[in-house]
């Protein structure tokens, strides 16, 4: 549930990171599903150990901000959440427990700190069957090995489909 927030950009603000989320969940998707046909698994990997970081790159350039994923069992050090945002993933989690469908989950906040004033976005990541090839309870050998290789601290398995894998996150400043 979204707090009621007043300011003269808030809807900008919102409107921006949606487009944002939207923008890297479709293009990381059909990235990944391209590569899956043409590579397999074990070649697709490296979709989301580098497209993934161009897409969020790409974007956060195009919004002038920072659009990027988190998750609570990260794969990827870099992408650790930070406080507010482990807190929403949190409260994520809290609402799925509840019954929430996890792609309906969002939250958006404005923070105010030393470096400005910023507008915080999340949208829940529910885990779905491609995502399941390498984040599932069931991974094969060589995807296990591939993903050991690339991040030998990885916790980002065991997941369920419809599980909250993560979020995407946008943060951009305000005036």
């Amino acid at each position: 549930m979204c707090p009621l927030v007043h300011g003269e950009d808030i809807d900008e603000q919102l409107f921006a990171s949606k487009d944002a989320t939207q923008h890297l969940a479709r293009q990381l998707k059909s990235k990944l599903i391209s590569s899956l046909e043409k590579s397999g698994a074990i070649n697709s990997i490296s979709v989301c150990n580098t497209e993934a970081f161009k897409i969020s790159a790409e974007l956060s350039k195009k919004y002038n901000g920072k659009v990027s994923r988190t998750s609570l069992k990260i794969r990827n050090p870099e992408n650790k959440p930070d406080t507010w945002e482990r807190n929403t993933l949190l409260e994520f989690e809290n609402q799925k427990q509840a019954g929430a469908d996890t792609s309906q989950l969002e939250s958006y906040k404005v923070i105010k700190n030393d470096n400005g004033k910023w507008f915080r976005y999340m949208k829940a990541i529910p885990t779905g069957d491609v995502c399941l090839m390498c984040h599932g309870e069931h991974i094969a050998p060589d995807i296990k090995d591939k993903i050991k290789t690339l991040y030998p601290n990885d916790l980002a398995t065991g997941y369920e489909r419809g599980e909250l894998r993560g979020a995407f996150t946008v943060m951009l400043r305000m005036q």
